[in-house]
Protein backbone atom coordinates (compact mmCIF):
# COMPACT_ATOMS: atom_id res chain seq x y z
CA UNK A 1 0.00 0.00 0.00
CA UNK A 2 1.83 2.60 -1.62
CA UNK A 3 1.16 6.75 -0.66
CA UNK A 4 1.21 8.90 -2.99
CA UNK A 5 1.09 12.41 -2.80
CA UNK A 6 -2.05 14.97 -2.33
CA UNK A 7 -0.35 17.78 -4.38
CA UNK A 8 3.16 18.44 -4.80
CA UNK A 9 4.85 15.76 -6.72
CA UNK A 10 7.94 16.01 -5.09
CA UNK A 11 6.23 14.86 -1.72
CA UNK A 12 6.57 10.87 -2.69
CA UNK A 13 9.14 9.40 -0.58
CA UNK A 14 12.30 7.18 -1.49
CA UNK A 15 10.62 4.25 -0.47
CA UNK A 16 7.98 4.71 -1.99
CA UNK A 17 9.17 5.06 -5.20
CA UNK A 18 11.30 2.08 -4.71
CA UNK A 19 8.51 0.17 -4.48
CA UNK A 20 6.90 1.21 -7.32
CA UNK A 21 9.74 0.73 -9.54
CA UNK A 22 10.36 -2.70 -8.19
CA UNK A 23 6.18 -3.90 -7.92
CA UNK A 24 6.00 -6.17 -10.65
CA UNK A 25 1.70 -4.71 -10.89
CA UNK A 26 0.67 -1.60 -10.13
CA UNK A 27 -3.07 -1.39 -9.24
CA UNK A 28 -4.27 2.69 -9.11
CA UNK A 29 -7.55 4.46 -8.31
CA UNK A 30 -7.38 6.19 -11.68
CA UNK A 31 -4.37 5.20 -14.14
CA UNK A 32 -4.27 8.32 -16.01
CA UNK A 33 -3.98 10.27 -12.52
CA UNK A 34 -1.36 7.76 -11.60
CA UNK A 35 -0.28 7.61 -15.12
CA UNK A 36 1.43 11.30 -14.44
CA UNK A 37 3.00 10.59 -11.34
CA UNK A 38 4.95 7.89 -12.94
CA UNK A 39 6.13 9.44 -15.88
CA UNK A 40 6.51 12.18 -13.96
CA UNK A 41 9.62 9.76 -11.77
CA UNK A 42 10.30 7.71 -14.98
CA UNK A 43 8.85 4.37 -13.91
CA UNK A 44 7.35 2.32 -16.73
CA UNK A 45 4.65 0.09 -15.10
CA UNK A 46 1.86 -2.29 -16.01
CA UNK A 47 -1.43 -0.48 -14.29
CA UNK A 48 -4.74 -2.30 -13.36
CA UNK A 49 -7.35 0.21 -12.25
CA UNK A 50 -8.67 -0.65 -9.10
CA UNK A 51 -11.62 2.20 -7.66
CA UNK A 52 -14.46 1.65 -5.31
CA UNK A 53 -17.00 0.72 -8.75
CA UNK A 54 -15.18 -2.50 -9.44
CA UNK A 55 -12.83 -3.39 -6.54
CA UNK A 56 -15.41 -6.37 -5.18
CA UNK A 57 -14.93 -7.39 -8.53
CA UNK A 58 -11.52 -7.41 -9.10
CA UNK A 59 -9.51 -8.01 -5.75
CA UNK A 60 -10.47 -11.52 -5.81
CA UNK A 61 -8.77 -11.80 -9.18
CA UNK A 62 -5.76 -9.42 -8.48
CA UNK A 63 -4.68 -11.55 -5.19
CA UNK A 64 -5.13 -14.80 -7.64
CA UNK A 65 -2.91 -13.64 -9.38
CA UNK A 66 -0.17 -12.17 -6.87
CA UNK A 67 -0.48 -15.91 -5.45
CA UNK A 68 -0.30 -17.92 -8.32
CA UNK A 69 2.46 -15.82 -10.67
CA UNK A 70 3.78 -14.86 -7.31
CA UNK A 71 3.73 -11.11 -8.21
CA UNK A 72 4.13 -8.24 -5.57
CA UNK A 73 1.43 -5.85 -6.23
CA UNK A 74 1.71 -1.70 -5.27
CA UNK A 75 -1.55 -0.12 -4.43
CA UNK A 76 -2.32 3.36 -5.11
CA UNK A 77 -4.83 6.37 -5.01
CA UNK A 78 -5.18 9.29 -6.66
CA UNK A 79 -3.80 11.09 -3.81
CA UNK A 80 -2.82 10.24 -0.02
CA UNK A 81 -2.71 6.85 1.39
CA UNK A 82 -5.30 3.92 -0.14
CA UNK A 83 -7.72 2.78 2.71
CA UNK A 84 -8.51 6.59 3.96
CA UNK A 85 -11.25 7.54 2.27
CA UNK A 86 -10.23 5.92 -0.78
CA UNK A 87 -9.95 2.58 -2.24
CA UNK A 88 -7.94 -0.58 -0.19
CA UNK A 89 -9.58 -1.57 3.20
CA UNK A 90 -11.12 -4.10 1.01
CA UNK A 91 -7.85 -5.62 -0.31
CA UNK A 92 -5.72 -5.41 2.73
CA UNK A 93 -8.88 -7.79 4.47
CA UNK A 94 -9.11 -10.45 1.54
CA UNK A 95 -5.11 -10.41 1.25
CA UNK A 96 -5.35 -11.08 5.48
CA UNK A 97 -7.97 -13.67 5.17
CA UNK A 98 -5.19 -15.09 2.38
CA UNK A 99 -2.65 -14.86 4.54
CA UNK A 100 -0.67 -12.43 2.30
CA UNK A 101 2.28 -10.00 3.51
CA UNK A 102 1.14 -6.77 3.50
CA UNK A 103 2.96 -3.59 3.76
CA UNK A 104 1.48 -0.20 4.08
CA UNK A 105 4.18 2.17 3.46
CA UNK A 106 3.92 5.58 5.95
CA UNK A 107 3.73 9.17 3.53
CA UNK A 108 1.46 11.56 2.31
CA UNK A 109 -2.33 12.33 3.69
CA UNK A 110 -4.27 15.35 4.00
CA UNK A 111 -6.32 15.16 6.90
CA UNK A 112 -2.37 15.59 9.22
CA UNK A 113 -1.34 18.88 7.63
CA UNK A 114 -5.11 20.43 7.92
CA UNK A 115 -5.22 19.53 11.09
CA UNK A 116 -1.58 20.95 12.35
CA UNK A 117 -2.30 24.13 10.48
CA UNK A 118 -5.90 24.16 11.89
CA UNK A 119 -5.31 25.88 14.91
CA UNK A 120 -7.23 23.41 16.88
CA UNK A 121 -6.25 21.18 19.27
CA UNK A 122 -4.29 17.88 17.80
CA UNK A 123 -3.60 15.71 20.74
CA UNK A 124 -6.60 13.81 20.24
CA UNK A 125 -8.92 13.93 17.43
CA UNK A 126 -11.71 11.81 15.35
CA UNK A 127 -11.35 11.42 11.50
CA UNK A 128 -14.94 11.38 9.94
CA UNK A 129 -13.70 11.40 6.14
CA UNK A 130 -16.89 12.35 4.44
CA UNK A 131 -20.30 13.06 6.09
CA UNK A 132 -23.39 10.87 4.84
CA UNK A 133 -24.33 13.30 1.82
CA UNK A 134 -28.37 11.98 2.38
CA UNK A 135 -29.30 9.21 4.41
CA UNK A 136 -28.28 9.54 7.81
CA UNK A 137 -26.30 12.82 7.68
CA UNK A 138 -28.55 14.49 10.18
CA UNK A 139 -28.33 11.56 12.90
CA UNK A 140 -24.26 12.00 12.27
CA UNK A 141 -23.95 15.63 13.31
CA UNK A 142 -26.13 15.14 15.83
CA UNK A 143 -24.19 12.85 17.24
CA UNK A 144 -20.97 14.85 16.64
CA UNK A 145 -22.19 17.87 18.38
CA UNK A 146 -21.27 16.09 21.85
CA UNK A 147 -17.85 15.22 20.41
CA UNK A 148 -15.04 16.09 22.72
CA UNK A 149 -11.56 15.83 20.45
CA UNK A 150 -11.57 17.86 17.33
CA UNK A 151 -13.33 16.74 14.55
CA UNK A 152 -11.71 16.02 10.76
CA UNK A 153 -13.95 15.91 7.52
CA UNK A 154 -13.34 15.38 4.03
CA UNK A 155 -15.21 17.54 2.00
CA UNK A 156 -15.88 18.52 -1.65
CA UNK A 157 -16.16 22.52 -3.04
CA UNK A 158 -19.62 22.30 -4.48
CA UNK A 159 -21.36 20.94 -0.68
CA UNK A 160 -18.67 22.95 1.31
CA UNK A 161 -21.13 26.00 2.39
CA UNK A 162 -24.06 23.72 2.57
CA UNK A 163 -21.82 21.25 5.33
CA UNK A 164 -20.82 24.06 7.26
CA UNK A 165 -24.49 25.62 7.52
CA UNK A 166 -25.57 22.52 8.47
CA UNK A 167 -22.55 21.48 10.75
CA UNK A 168 -23.66 24.76 12.43
CA UNK A 169 -27.18 24.11 12.90
CA UNK A 170 -26.08 21.05 15.01
CA UNK A 171 -22.64 22.10 16.44
CA UNK A 172 -23.76 26.33 17.01
CA UNK A 173 -22.82 28.59 14.96
CA UNK A 174 -19.97 30.02 17.74
CA UNK A 175 -17.73 26.45 17.10
CA UNK A 176 -14.21 27.17 15.70
CA UNK A 177 -13.58 25.21 12.52
CA UNK A 178 -10.26 25.73 9.66
CA UNK A 179 -11.54 25.16 6.13
CA UNK A 180 -8.14 23.94 4.35
CA UNK A 181 -7.72 23.99 0.53
CA UNK A 182 -5.31 22.35 -2.12
CA UNK A 183 -3.13 21.22 0.45
CA UNK A 184 0.55 21.02 -0.85
CA UNK A 185 -0.72 22.93 -4.04
CA UNK A 186 0.53 26.33 -5.21
CA UNK A 187 -2.83 27.67 -4.12
CA UNK A 188 -2.52 25.93 -0.76
CA UNK A 189 -4.73 28.36 1.49
CA UNK A 190 -6.85 28.09 5.08
CA UNK A 191 -9.90 30.15 6.39
CA UNK A 192 -9.93 30.28 10.06
CA UNK A 193 -13.31 31.47 12.16
CA UNK A 194 -16.38 29.86 13.66
CA UNK A 195 -18.63 27.95 11.87
CA UNK A 196 -21.18 30.63 10.51
CA UNK A 197 -18.22 33.17 9.60
CA UNK A 198 -16.73 30.40 7.07
CA UNK A 199 -20.25 29.53 6.05
CA UNK A 200 -20.55 33.03 4.76
CA UNK A 201 -17.29 33.31 3.17
CA UNK A 202 -17.89 30.44 1.14
CA UNK A 203 -21.19 31.89 0.19
CA UNK A 204 -19.69 34.62 -1.50
CA UNK A 205 -16.48 33.02 -2.45
CA UNK A 206 -16.87 30.35 -4.89
CA UNK A 207 -14.14 27.38 -4.14
CA UNK A 208 -12.07 24.78 -6.06
CA UNK A 209 -10.30 22.05 -5.29
CA UNK A 210 -10.81 19.14 -2.59
CA UNK A 211 -11.01 20.37 1.08
CA UNK A 212 -10.36 19.66 4.68
CA UNK A 213 -12.55 21.17 7.42
CA UNK A 214 -11.64 20.74 10.90
CA UNK A 215 -13.69 21.51 13.63
CA UNK A 216 -12.97 22.33 17.29
CA UNK A 217 -14.42 19.60 19.73
CA UNK A 218 -17.41 20.59 22.27
CA UNK A 219 -15.94 22.16 25.12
Amino acid sequence: MVPTPVGNLEDITLRALEVLKNADLVAAEDTRTSGILLKHYGIQKSLVSLHKFNEHGKVGFLLDRVINEDLTLAVISDAGTPGISDPGFYLVREAINRNLIIEVLPGPTALIPALVASGLPCDKFVFEGFLPVKKGRQTRMKFLAEEERTIVFYESPHRIEKTLTELGLFLGMERNACVAREISKKFEEYHRGTLNELAEYFKINTPKGEMVVVVAGKS
